[in-house]
């Protein structure tokens, strides 16, 4: 899709600046920049992805002192 945005002239500058040295064109940088933006701000969707790779793992908890030790440190710590 094509868009028209507005972006300071030193933001321009910049990344011009990181195309040239990434090689890359100037779409496929402000996309990335913008992916990355969004998946920064879309917390549900990293934590989403998180239990999907858990899903993926699918191997229980068996070994009980690591749940024991992991326990205390959870209570220890301030959150």
């Amino acid at each position: 899709m094509k868009t028209a945005v507005s972006i300071p002239d030193d933001v321009f500058e910049q990344a011009e600046t990181l195309a040239h040295r990434a090689k890359r064109s100037r779409s496929e940088v402000y996309a990335r920049a913008l992916k990355e933006y969004v998946a920064r701000h879309a917390p549900d969707r990293v934590t989403e992805a998180m239990d999907h790779a858990l899903e993926q793992v699918n191997e229980p908890a068996t070994d009980k002192f690591v749940s024991r030790v992991a326990r205390r440190t959870l209570e220890r710590t301030e959150w």
